[in-house]
């Protein structure tokens, strides 16, 4: 056998080789293909997916934005001035010696809180003296997102306010009755209060329009000997003074004449059966 026949086998196994090597790759890259376009193909679906997410949560948000609620406007936008809320021919019958002495409360915000407070010694003497004290409070609650509409506020305060005039350490002779013809709902609370000066007759009226709550405290008393005036007497006076200061608020806001409420709210006569208890007021420690 001759030199060359023994290479030609070793020649056609490398020739081998390297056909298998290439069909090899041949393969390798015909299953590479068909992965990358998968590969691809799961890229678009995703993109897709990905677009439809951020346009359905677009229309969510929209939907919940439309969809919140709309807190009401509060009715009133301002208040009167506390101290003319009342007229002259009222001032004399409640104060007669004090008519023009009206002194109006500090506040940092006057179209959403006020007050004016008014004293009277009708000095007689030997015979003793005749002590008034009338004070106006108004206090306006705006409507709000976060706090709610501002007449459901408003009732709320009111309640309060009823509440504590109730509940007053010391009272003697309690009395509530629902008022009618001052605003959207009023009540009005008296006792007897007595204190190192007498015995104090004490009137609360709280009434409420719309947004707003007006606060009438009043008392009386007949000091050194003087005869006690007649609760019946201030009572009536108070509740007038109150229908005047509703009116003054509706007028103030260019609505014309308080609301008249036909008869007694549910929560006015829930409130006017309620007896005096024993938690302090802080309108009542002002009276001395």
């Amino acid at each position: 056998m001759s030199e060359g026949t023994m290479h030609q086998p070793a020649q056609r196994d490398q020739s081998d080789q390297q056909r298998a090597k290439r069909l090899s790759r041949v393969l390798v890259c015909a299953a590479a293909v068909p992965v990358m376009l998968i590969a691809a193909g799961c890229s678009s679906d995703s993109g897709s997916g990905d677009g439809a997410n951020k346009e359905n949560a677009g229309s969510d948000l929209t939907a919940t934005a439309s969809a919140a609620p709309t807190v009401q406007a509060a009715a009133y936008k301002k208040l009167p001035e506390p101290c003319q809320v009342l007229s002259k021919k009222t001032l004399t019958d409640l104060v007669p010696k004090g008519a023009t002495s009206g002194k109006e409360g500090t506040s940092s915000d006057t179209a959403s809180r006020g007050s004016c407070s008014w004293t009277s010694l009708d000095n007689n003497g030997v015979k003793g003296s005749q002590f008034r004290w009338l004070n106006v409070s108004l206090l306006r609650f705006d409507s709000s997102q976060t706090q709610g509409e501002g007449d459901k506020l408003a009732q709320a305060y009111y309640a309060k306010q009823v509440q504590e005039a109730q509940s007053v350490t010391g009272a003697k002779n309690a009395k509530s009755v629902p008022v009618a013809g001052a605003g959207d709902e009023a009540t009005a609370v008296r006792y007897d209060l007595k204190k190192k000066e007498g015995a104090f007759k004490q009137q609360t009226v709280v009434a409420r329009v719309e947004n707003v709550v007006v606060t009438i405290d009043y008392n009386g008393a007949g000091l050194a000997g003087e005869k006690a005036p007649s609760a019946d007497a201030l009572t009536k006076a108070a509740e007038k003074a109150a229908k005047e200061a509703v009116a003054a608020v509706t007028t103030a806001n260019g609505t014309g004449s308080a609301p008249v409420s036909p008869s007694p709210s549910p929560s006015a006569s829930k409130s006017a059966s309620k007896a005096a208890s024993t938690a302090p007021s802080p309108s009542a420690t002002k009276k001395s």
